[in-house]
């Protein structure tokens, strides 16, 4: 697919790095030229220094040949008039990231579509969502649904009160022949595993495991974790993604929110009679002191910087805090974050990176998931009549490296994925891949 991304730094080059790997021919435009020449330093990418609202600038990208026009930029309008425009010149098919919720509704979203933008993305709705489910689910350090939560993949931290702790996953089936769990990817030490039989878990693996909902008691049981009531909970950073959270939340728990800018502050206070607002920098001990640091459920640390966010919440887990959420930008410190202890990261590339990838793969791609931490996703796929995976059970498949079937959705109910399990045409596959591998997978399955 020849993909065209325009974008004025991260989000654009760590979505450009990443369907790259699935061997798209990618061309990337931003205004800055320095930062292209980075970029063009440790990839092969194709890279023009220029404005996309430029119609010169995007005719010398040749958009008129494009499958995809994805723009990214921190300003919605630019994205906006970029895809107006390289519709008009022949794009296939646009994205535009955008930042105002009202663009979103479905008759808003009817009217960009005219104008020549197909796709809406906001990734701070997105991420908002996720923290969330994060704390009516709290089990998990990561999840995310399919097909309307009929199957549900959980990320948690093997710890001492796991009962698999030196097992390895034949011992655990075993066990507990009614499961009906399965384990999909274990990361260890940075490394991913692709788990066989006779993988163990160890003490602080990160393991993805993919269950219907109503198996999740057994998935509790199993790896030691217990529920716990979330009544209130602090927000530190008032911006697009805290004042989303609290629209989801102050009507669910008590919400106290610093935010550092006294104009957003009013602002924030105006639209939330019933939710706390402070003023005041977020890493000030004091302050979360004062404000009940220790007495608190659940920290959600969102500015813009990656390191107070970090230390925030390291510092709210040591006091006693039961759920920590960072929001992380800087990808590098996305393992290191994990290692020392926050719950949950939320980075708004890979939420991005999440949206976009399944208009990337010629497949009727349904939903997907870019895991936090390591290059691979989670992605829905409907298996298509005379698909190779239908043709035979999956224990006589060969399954090529770096993809893990995980479960599917046969007519609204939820399988988990066995060697005797035969998909059928029309069936809504849930698989692990890297990216790879992820052409193999869609060869696989359509």
């Amino acid at each position: 697919m020849n993909i065209v991304i325009a974008g004025d730094g991260e989000v654009g080059f760590h979505l450009a790095r990443s369907l790259s790997k699935v061997k798209h021919n990618i061309t990337v435009v931003d205004p800055n030229f320095e930062l292209l020449k980075m970029l063009e330093a440790d990839s092969d990418l194709l890279t023009i220094a220029g404005n996309s609202t430029s119609l010169e600038t995007l005719k010398e990208a040749e958009v008129g040949n494009c499958d995809l026009l994805i723009s990214v930029l921190h300003e919605e309008s630019i994205n906006i008039i970029t895809c107006m425009l390289g519709k008009r010149l022949g794009a296939k098919r646009t994205i535009a990231r955008v930042n105002t919720q009202e663009y979103l509704n479905d008759v808003n979203k009817g009217m960009f579509k005219g104008m020549g933008v197909d796709e809406l993305v906001c990734p701070e709705k997105i991420a908002a969502k996720e923290i969330t489910n994060l704390l009516t689910r709290n089990i998990a350090t990561e999840l995310f649904d399919f097909s309307n939560g009929l199957l549900c993949v959980y990320m948690l931290r093997i710890d001492h009160k796991s009962l698999m702790i030196n097992k390895n996953l034949i011992e655990v089936a075993k066990e507990y022949p009614n499961l009906g769990i399965r384990t999909i990817c274990i990361i260890r030490a940075g490394r991913t595993i692709i788990p066989n039989g006779f993988d163990q878990y160890l003490i602080n693996d990160l393991v993805y495991f993919i269950s219907p909902p109503e198996k999740v008691e057994k998935l509790k049981e199993i790896s030691g974790k217990r529920d716990y009531s979330i009544k209130n909970a602090i927000i530190v950073g008032g911006g697009r993604i805290g004042r989303r959270a609290a629209i989801n939340l102050h009507n669910k728990i008590e919400l106290k929110i610093i935010e550092q800018d006294i104009e957003r502050c009013n602002r924030l206070a105006n639209e939330f009679g019933d939710v706390m607002i402070i003023n005041g920098n977020g890493s000030d001990i004091s302050l979360l002191q004062d404000e009940g640091i220790n007495q608190t459920d659940a920290f959600i640390a969102l500015t813009n910087s990656s390191e107070t966010n970090i230390m925030s919440c390291l510092y709210a887990s040591r006091q006693g805090v039961k759920k920590t959420i960072a929001l992380v930008e800087n990808v590098n410190y996305i393992d290191v974050s994990q290692d020392i202890g926050i719950d949950t990261i939320i980075n708004k590339k890979l939420i991005t990176a999440s949206y976009i990838a399944r208009f990337t793969l010629d497949a009727d791609i349904t939903s997907s998931k870019w895991l936090s931490g390591i290059d691979a996703e989670v992605v829905e796929i409907v298996a298509k009549e005379g698909s190779a995976i239908t043709r035979k059970q999956l224990k006589d498949i060969k399954i090529p490296p770096g993809i893990n079937i995980g479960g599917l959705i046969r007519k609204g109910k939820a399988m988990i994925a066995q060697g005797d399990t035969q998909i059928q045409a029309n069936d809504k596959v849930v698989a692990f891949t890297i990216p790879e591998a992820a052409n193999k997978l869609i060869k696989l399955l359509t």
